[in-house]
């Protein structure tokens, strides 16, 4: 769909990169010839994920393990990149948490991890490249991954509805606060993209295929769709495109509002089954590698 070699010579930042939506949009920026610097909690999975990358497409994929909810660690690692090579030329801020509950049972730990990592690390990511990038006169440009629910709100997962809106506004936001600086931010909303840990945590008792969702395409979202738009978003010739925020979901949300809302309908030792599967989930991804995981993350 693109020309080869559309992003030669841009360096870019993917949070979350290691596994998920995030590493495969940074797939796409890879292959057509992005330098990409990768970020997650856990080490092993994030030079896992380099290693694999950079056989499939060459190129270089350098990672930095760091909890983005400590602004200091952000902005220390920021620091490193731009020593490693200069600033930036993007950013997308893909690191979530989520974890699906009933609100009335979400402890305020619970809360916390998950707008910790959505709101507050998205806010300190975008912060330190941005000031960066207004100090030495560098444009860019910031993608940031939300969700629907931001139009249409979401019950069962308020903590990141609530923080996914706070991305939403910030992109706004700043859109028009750093426009002058050659600085454009943009988000984009998901439907179902079907990934293993996303699928677990937020539908643990049936898989996401096409035929089983609701939207007028009756179908999942295909990656390289995802993709694609991600491309288009951080290439150049669309600097005019700004503070936007656009949904990739076969118009889902158009036709079907709110999502989860079918979950009102479960009794109290149905939670209990869905909060047993999602744990199960969790300590398998803790098995499986170095540095763990928690139910905050997707």
């Amino acid at each position: 769909m693109f020309q080869a070699g559309l992003l030669q010579g841009k360096r870019l930042l993917v949070t979350g990169g290691g596994s998920g939506l995030g590493r495969e949009i940074a797939a796409s920026y890879l292959a057509l010839g992005a330098d990409l610097y990768l970020c997650g909690r856990r080490k092993a999975v994030l030079d896992t994920t380099a290693a694999e990358l950079m056989a499939q497409h060459g190129g270089s994929v350098k990672t930095h393990a760091l909890d983005i909810r400590n602004a200091d660690d952000v902005d220390a690692m920021v620091g490193r990149i731009w020593d490693d090579g200069g600033p930036l030329d993007g950013l997308v801020n893909n690191a979530a948490g989520n974890f699906i509950s009933r609100t009335q049972d979400v402890s305020p730990r619970g809360f916390d991890a998950v707008a910790g990592i959505v709101l507050h690390g998205t806010y300190y990511m975008t912060h330190h490249v941005g000031r960066r990038w207004i100090a030495g006169g560098h444009k860019g440009s910031v993608i940031s991954i939300v969700v629907t629910w931001v139009r249409t709100g979401a019950p069962f997962v308020v903590p990141s509805a609530m923080s996914k809106a706070g991305v939403d506004v910030m992109t706004k936001s700043l859109a028009i606060e750093w426009g002058r600086y050659g600085i454009r931010l943009n988000a984009i909303a998901p439907g179902i993209f079907p990934t293993e840990g996303a699928n677990a945590r937020l539908s643990p008792k049936a898989a996401w295929k096409d035929d089983s969702v609701r939207n007028p395409m009756n179908r999942v979202g295909r990656m390289s769709e995802l993709q694609n738009l991600a491309v288009f978003l951080m290439a150049d010739g669309v600097e005019w495109l700004s503070g936007e925020t656009i949904a990739i979901d076969g118009a889902g949300h158009r036709q079907n509002g709110a999502s989860f809302t079918d979950l009102a309908e479960l009794s109290d030792a149905q939670w209990r089954d869905m909060r047993e599967a999602i744990r199960g989930q969790d300590s398998r991804d803790k098995a499986s590698s170095a540095g763990g995981g928690s139910s905050a993350e997707a």
